[in-house]
């Protein structure tokens, strides 16, 4: 284990390397310029709203002033979960495209995510191999789900790509021990844990235990490198904190409700974590990362076990999101994939002892992991193709023209009613999914149909539905609007009730 050398030649070695990375940006970049629909959309058009604000508070052109109120107003009332990092950025790609392009985001976040993977393989290739590095890497940047997080408008591709770079960095210390590393490990850790607050499980697993397999705890606590680590990390992520709750308070509610501790005793909440897994990563990819984990280099393998001990009670403190929201798994795609390195070494360490090193063996080596690349991409090309999601645009403009200006609405549609903010440049007030009155009532706030109307349809002119799949399952609203209201005018994806 651990060779320093591949086996394949050099030149091939670094041919191969250059040509996964260019591919893998490549697949990230197939129908970019579809609306950000495919993957958490509700995620995605909330950073948009936000991104589309800005740009219009003071630098979008010949813009109406409606519009532009508008705009601003749906930035504004949003609120703040973490740093909008990403939508500056966007801003900044928005006024040197000269338009609000929802491709750039993604764009931005597809570039970060292959940068990133270049960090892992660096750290592979230390930790274990040159050919353990080319599987992490490979798994990593050619997982499905990793395709579609990493071209999505939201901070989670940076906070992954940020850990992937902490690695790197944590992996450069434990070899090391000098002080570029410690700022680079404490820095990359830092804006990890700015991005989410969630990346603090993964930092502070990793940091504690390949700081506890190099030295003594007292010897640790008296190590300035280490606090130097620990400064860097904490930081950025504690001053933004305290300043959100001292000038505006707004950050003390974001995560709020994303812990029941009846879940920890509740068999479907495992299971759901299972079933959120393989969506993400898939059974035999999570078999195949604890098979990786169990060969790790022993010398080298508490950054690796203290990133799955970092997810382990991640997932247990944010146990409602984590299962119910597969995209909380996102962090978890860099730590299984570093665990695959020792596989990769595994292979080529047999091939090497079982078979010469002539040319024909080395090209089926390559030849064959090319086709399973190939295979990847092509799949994944196939999926992003399925659905083409542009004609949704035209439909919810169609409500927006048709209602703006003629009275309050309220809206049964998807994605808490971004859509419409987006598209239809309408303001709802939104009615909630069936999902959303689960939840509710498991908070403790359960209440009656009447309620919930009154609650969200009082005083209001029109009732939109958009959303038919939750329009059909939320049957004491279908009666209610059918029974007593007239329908005012349907079209392609649409229907109107008037509240008047």
């Amino acid at each position: 284990m651990n060779s320093k050398t591949s086996y394949i030649p050099k030149p091939i070695y670094w041919l191969f390397t250059l040509t996964l990375f260019i591919g893998a940006f490549a697949v990230r970049m197939i129908d970019i310029d579809d609306l950000p629909l495919d993957f958490h959309p509700t995620r995605q058009l909330f950073s948009a709203l936000k991104a589309r604000g800005m740009y219009y508070e003071s630098i979008a052109p010949n813009i109406p002033e409606w519009q532009r109120d508008m705009a601003v107003q749906q930035w504004k009332t949003q609120i703040t979960l973490e740093p909008e990092f990403l939508e500056y950025l966007t801003v900044i790609a928005y006024t040197q495209r000269g338009e609000a392009d929802l491709a750039l985001p993604r764009i931005i976040t597809a570039i970060i995510w292959v940068i990133s993977g270049t960090f892992l393989f660096l750290a592979a290739r230390r930790l274990v191999s040159p050919d353990g590095a080319l599987l992490t890497a490979s798994f990593y940047l050619y997982l499905p789900y990793s395709v579609y997080a990493s071209r999505s408008f939201q901070p989670d591709p940076l906070m992954v790509a940020f850990i992937a770079a902490f690695i790197w960095a944590l992996a450069g210390w434990s070899d090391e021990k000098k002080w570029k590393w410690a700022i680079l490990a404490g820095l990359f850790g830092g804006l990890a844990t700015l991005m989410k607050v969630i990346a603090a499980f993964f930092i502070a697993g990793a940091a504690l235990l390949t700081v506890l397999q190099k030295m003594s705890l007292k010897k640790a606590f008296n190590n300035v490198q280490v606090w130097g680590i620990a400064t860097l990390a904490l930081l950025p992520t504690l001053a933004y904190y305290v300043n959100g709750l001292a000038f505006s308070g707004g950050t003390s509610q974001n995560y709020s409700g994303r812990f029941f501790p009846d879940l920890l005793i509740s068999p479907s909440f495992y299971l759901r974590w299972g079933l959120n897994l393989d969506e993400v990563i898939g059974y035999l990819g999570i078999a195949l990362a604890l098979l990786g984990l169990l060969l790790f280099p022993k010398k080298k393998n508490g950054i690796v076990y203290g990133l799955w001990g970092g997810y382990i009670l991640y997932g247990l403190i944010f146990n409602y999101h984590f299962s119910t929201h597969d995209y909380y798994q996102m962090p978890f795609i860099p730590v299984a994939a570093l665990s695959l390195a020792p596989l990769g070494e595994m292979i080529s360490g047999t091939l090497r002892s079982r078979l010469s090193t002539g040319v024909i063996p080395r090209f089926i080596f390559v030849a064959t992991w090319t086709l399973a690349l190939l295979g990847a991409a092509w799949t994944i090309r196939a999926d992003l193709r399925a659905t083409d999601y542009r004609p949704l645009a035209q439909s919810y403009r169609e409500v927006g023209d048709l209602l703006r200006g003629e009275g309050k609405t309220v809206a049964l549609s998807e994605d808490y009613g971004y859509r419409l903010n987006y598209w239809g440049w309408l303001n709802n007030t939104v009615w909630p999914s069936a999902g959303d009155l689960w939840y509710q009532e498991k908070r403790g706030d359960p209440q009656n149909f009447t309620q919930v109307f009154n609650k969200h349809a009082k005083d209001r002119s029109f009732f939109i539905i958009t959303d038919f799949n939750e329009w059909e399952a939320q049957e004491d609203l279908h009666e209610y609007l059918t029974a007593n209201y007239p329908l005012y005018t349907e079209g392609e994806g649409y229907l109107i009730f008037d509240l008047r």
